[in-house]
């Protein structure tokens, strides 16, 4: 059974730094890509930025030059670094991997928990 676990949610200051991690575990053959989204209530989650096996990435317009993702494939283990933090970036952050379990199984969509990220004005 795979599991992504995520830690370093918390209470920031505007114009903070925050840094998400997630790490995979459980029985899976690869990870394709990684990435973070974010929810507020009545909201959809978005996509906030995603990495790929080979360290492409893709963010969204409103955290480009603020927000890094970067992924350790040794460790199964995907990150997200947040700079100039502003109070629209409050929100349930979800660390999402597209993982293969075996062989002749379909790629499938994992998620975590999720982790609160609020930033006070």
């Amino acid at each position: 059974q795979v599991q992504l676990v995520e830690s370093g949610g918390g209470l920031a200051q505007t114009g903070g730094s925050l840094r998400l991690s997630c790490t995979a575990s459980g029985r899976f053959l690869s990870i394709n890509t990684m990435g973070w989204y974010r929810q507020t209530p009545g909201k959809q989650r978005e996509l906030v930025a995603s990495i790929t096996s080979g360290g492409s990435t893709n963010y969204a317009d409103s955290v480009k030059g603020r927000f890094t993702i970067s992924r350790d494939n040794a460790k199964n283990t995907v990150y997200l670094q947040m700079n100039s933090l502003k109070p629209e970036d409050t929100a349930v952050y979800y660390c999402n991997a597209n993982i293969r379990v075996r062989f002749a199984v379909p790629w499938g969509d994992y998620w975590g928990q999720g982790t609160q990220v609020t930033v006070s004005s």
